[in-house]
């Protein structure tokens, strides 16, 4: 085995069902906002390792709290025994979200996990089955989270039982308004869904893996006045978009949200595993031992993610990353002046999306093995990417908040030439039938 390349490694050995691979891409380390993949070539890392990698890779600080903290560990979870790092945490978590009352905070390892537990807890505090989400949207992996998720990835998993799944207004294509979608709302509570069995709506202030769909202005916040009148509870998965990556603070401060439950991952811990549920005492406190995991709290993991809201506020990434990615999204929107590929350029700050069109006059999307080409391409020519939409058809833009107006010019080029060099056929379909996920 020793003789194989990285990635025949990886194809005998790591299970299929828990993987994507959208490139040939085989790490062996990483440095600033570079990847280094086998042989030692360093790629731009517009991806964000799908948005954990919120300060890059080998952040000083990060590295520097994980080694204190894994020098002397305070025990290995939260489970049995409080630990500082983890309690700390905790503390500035709920200093740092907006909310009243007593709250409380709950640790996991993933975004899965986490909305898992917002699940369970909220329909066991509130006796209420029923759930209403979002067509096209991603919650997770597990069973739970999975089961409230409307993505196209999600259909071999039915959907949990009493679960209302709404269109999420999109203003580019337009199929439905957010006026449509809140008439269906209230349709359904007059006749099939009743609201006082509803316990909660989840929602993502930014669909991502739905193709970075940004919410008609005002939508959401219609949304939460109908919920607050029955009252629903609002759960608000930040998991992929919180945390100074859309140039506030909370994804959720751009909709003039007051949720009653936040969602937090990936960005979290900087790259190590750690999740968190902040919400009122009498939905966290509803039952004791009521979702547990064994190394949740882990103080390791909590060091790293104490060390990422240091580097938030001493680097001014909320700023930062607002500035930057108004740079890398007005860079990539020209390219539709060369590009009739380039339909639409969306999101905020540094989590935005490419939709890639066949036309531009319908909106239909291109095919997926083109999405892909380009991505192969790219990662040809120096930078890692992934793709995302219910079509396959939006270049996902996640990379660290850390890059600079350089390297978002780097970027630039390199999706230009991508896009060419695919028009111009240097990409076959053999080169990305092993790369076509989601």
């Amino acid at each position: 085995m020793s003789n194989l390349g990285l990635r025949q490694r990886d194809a005998a050995t790591v299970a299929q069902i828990g993987k994507l691979r959208f490139s040939p891409l085989s790490l062996i380390g990483g440095r600033g906002n570079r990847l280094v993949e086998e042989g030692g070539r360093q790629l731009l890392d517009l991806s964000g390792s799908a948005g954990p990698a919120i300060l890059g890779y080998s952040h000083p600080g990060v590295a520097e709290a994980v080694a204190r903290a894994a020098r002397d560990m305070a025990g290995a979870s939260l489970l049995l025994y409080p630990n500082a790092p983890a309690v700390t945490l905790a503390e500035r978590l709920l200093a740092l979200t907006p909310g009243t009352g007593e709250r409380r905070v709950w640790f996991g390892h993933s975004g899965s996990d986490a909305n898992d537990c917002a699940l369970r807890v909220v329909v066991h505090a509130t006796r209420r089955p029923r759930i209403i989400s979002f067509i096209g949207s991603y919650h997770g992996n597990l069973s739970g989270s999975m089961g409230i998720s409307g993505h196209t990835a999600m259909t071999h998993t039915l959907p949990r039982p009493g679960v209302l799944l709404l269109p999420y207004p999109d203003m580019y294509r337009r199929r439905f308004s957010a006026e449509d979608v809140l008439a269906q709302l209230d349709y359904h509570f007059e006749t099939s869904f009743p609201p006082d069995q509803v316990a909660a709506v989840f929602l993502e202030p930014l669909m991502s893996d739905g193709g970075f769909i940004v919410p008609p202005p005002g939508f959401l916040a219609a949304l939460q006045a109908r919920c607050r009148r029955h009252g629903i509870k609002i759960v608000v998965d930040e998991v992929k978009v919180g945390l100074a990556r859309t140039g506030r603070m909370h994804c959720f401060e751009h909709e003039g949200l007051s949720p009653d439950v936040v969602v937090f991952a990936k960005a979290l811990g900087g790259g190590l595993p750690i999740s968190a549920v902040v919400g009122p005492k009498e939905i966290m406190d509803c039952a004791p031992a009521f979702a547990l995991l064994t190394t949740a709290g882990n103080p390791v993991s909590a060091a790293a993610a104490n060390a990422v809201l240091d580097a938030i506020e001493a680097e001014g990434l909320v700023e930062r990353s607002a500035r930057i990615g108004r740079l890398l999204q007005d860079g990539l929107r020209a390219l539709g002046d060369r590009h009739g590929i380039v339909g639409d350029v969306r999101g905020r700050g540094l989590a935005f999306g490419m939709d890639l069109v066949a036309d531009r006059a319908t909106h239909a999307p291109v095919p997926a093995t083109t999405t892909a080409k380009i991505i192969y391409r790219a990662y040809e020519l120096g930078a890692a990417m992934t793709y995302v939409g219910l079509k396959a058809n939006v270049l996902e833009f996640m990379p660290p908040l850390t890059l600079t107006e350089d390297e978002a010019r780097e970027a630039v080029a390199i999706v230009d030439q991508s896009i060419a060099d695919v028009h111009a056929g240097k990409v076959s379909d053999e080169q990305v039938a092993s790369f076509m996920m989601w």
